[in-house]
């Protein structure tokens, strides 16, 4: 049996970018580090948007950025300049090629193809079965979800962000590729909450994302036919598909870190790093994995490493709304985009605001529903 320090199972953007930052600092030099994963990921199979106040980390790998962006609904449309803000696109092609490049300089980090079948905390270390044969660490940081526990429970509720995205070649020019569509509700609802996301990477190039936070998935003849429609309506009707992504990203407040151990460390979606209000996750990561190293260098016991913050609550109770009624969702987000400032909205989003500013953006909110929620909350905990 081979043992380790470390060993990172999953190589998406979590556990890279982990391995990338423990690379990078000299603390880990001398720890054994092994990388786990079915697959060495190098082509585009993602595409990761945020947004971000000034430069930042992953400037130089950018695919696109944009200074302004379109809401739109029924009931508010707005084309907002970001100011010192940014929306920008990450392709994550580059962005393995970058991290892997580096990582690889190192003799003490390694990596194995193999599938991770199991994982257990023992007195003895930490057990990794895998494909090929089992690994034992002092610890572990974990991004394979192996049973999906958060969708076996009901004491918290669990949407969907699930898309389909056709990146879009037309023969004419018909983008400002200036503005990104950040949330387009005037697409038929149909009792759930769904808008189509518009990135423009060129005048003749874009990213057309139909996107639903609900229960459950559509088939693939849905999104189609939703993207279809949402192109002939912008006179859209030569163009060529060059590229479709598909995504489920679960949002929930479920309480992931009850699952980490002593020496077993969930990370990225698994260890609750998806931003439950909104989906984001990349971003989240690139500030936990930060705080992670901090945390590995000062700490030993991993259940330590969560706190649950005042923004927890907030996530849970946007959660139960859109869980209870699905079809608010475009009032919902309407409101808070017409009655705030982006700037605040952001920061709020990113759980930079204060106190004060949070009771600002939520007394801007349709009250009814999350007193109800609240009270819910409080007579169940």
């Amino acid at each position: 049996m081979q043992n380790y320090d470390y060993i990172i199972t999953g190589s998406g953007a979590s556990g890279l970018m982990l391995a990338y930052r423990m690379a990078k600092d000299s603390f880990f030099d001398n720890a054994s580090i092994l990388i786990i994963d079915k697959e060495k990921k190098t082509s585009n199979d993602r595409t990761w948007c945020f947004w971000e106040n000034g430069e930042g980390e992953w400037d130089e790998l950018l695919h696109k950025s944009w200074d302004k962006i379109l809401f739109e609904s029924n009931i508010y449309k707005n084309t907002i300049p970001l100011q010192s803000y940014a929306y920008k696109m990450l392709r994550s092609g580059v962005f393995y090629d970058k991290l892997w490049n580096f990582i690889e300089t190192k003799n003490n980090i390694s990596f194995i193809k193999a599938n991770v079948t199991s994982i257990l905390d023992t007195a003895e270390g930490v057990f990794v079965e895998t494909s090929i044969c089992q690994y034992r660490a002092v610890k572990l940081l974990n991004s394979v979800d192996f049973d999906q526990k958060y969708t076996r429970q009901e004491e918290y509720p669990v949407l969907l962000q699930h898309f389909t995205g056709w990146f879009v070649e037309t023969k004419k020019n018909y983008f400002d590729d200036s503005v990104a569509t950040f949330m387009d509700f005037t697409v038929d609802q149909k009792r759930n909450t769904r808008f189509m996301y518009v990135l423009p990477i060129s005048p003749n190039k874009a990213l057309f994302e139909y996107t639903l936070f609900s229960k459950e998935v559509l088939t693939k003849d849905e999104y189609e036919g939703e993207l279809l429609k949402y192109l002939a309506t912008k006179s859209i009707t030569e163009y060529t598909i060059t590229e479709i992504e598909q995504g489920v990203i679960p949002m929930t407040s479920y309480k992931f870190w009850e699952q980490n151990s002593k020496n077993i460390l969930h990370i990225g979606t698994v260890g609750g790093w998806t931003k439950a209000s909104t989906g984001y996750t990349f971003k989240n990561t690139s500030k936990k994995t930060i705080q992670l190293i901090a945390f590995l260098k000062a700490e030993n016991n991993f259940t330590h490493f969560r706190k649950k913050t005042r923004f927890w609550w907030y996530d849970l109770l946007l959660i139960d709304v859109l869980s209870s009624y699905n079809h608010l969702g475009s009032k919902l987000f309407s409101t808070l985009f017409k009655r705030n400032s982006l700037k605040n909205v952001f920061r709020f989003l990113d759980e930079e605001t204060s106190f004060i500013e949070d009771l600002r953006i939520m007394l801007s909110m349709p009250p009814l529903r999350f007193i109800i929620a609240l009270f819910k909350r409080v007579l169940n905990y």
